[in-house]
């Protein structure tokens, strides 16, 4: 019997970022098992299908930054105004503070245990 594929691990990382917080591609990869596999976090997201529950748009690039405000297809747009209606702060630049909405991974750890 075989595990869970990459793309179920990462969705399920995805998942457990809280409301009103953002992970990186990176944290989002090692959290899923992936070190080191940031592109296959984006992979992974961009494969989802339209109307998905896995909350996508809590997944920022390392800089802070909305990956997907450089897309022509306006997913940076739906991005940004769905962190913004979490609580999220985004910047004219597209810029969220990582140390203000980061998601503690440590911390949701130690939680579980």
């Amino acid at each position: 019997m075989t595990g869970p594929s990459s793309y179920q691990r990462i969705y399920a990382a995805v998942r457990r970022i809280p409301k009103g917080r953002v992970s990186t591609y990176g944290a989002i990869a090692r959290v899923a098992g992936l070190d080191g596999q940031a592109r296959q976090v984006g992979y992974a997201l961009s494969a989802l299908p339209s109307g998905s529950s896995v909350p996508w748009h809590r997944v920022i690039n390392a800089q802070g930054r909305l990956s997907l405000e450089r897309a022509a297809s306006g997913a940076g747009i739906t991005q940004r105004l769905r962190l913004v209606r979490e609580g999220i702060v985004v910047d004219a630049g597209g810029r969220v503070s990582l140390e203000k909405f980061g998601w503690r991974i440590r911390a949701a750890k130690r939680r579980r245990d």
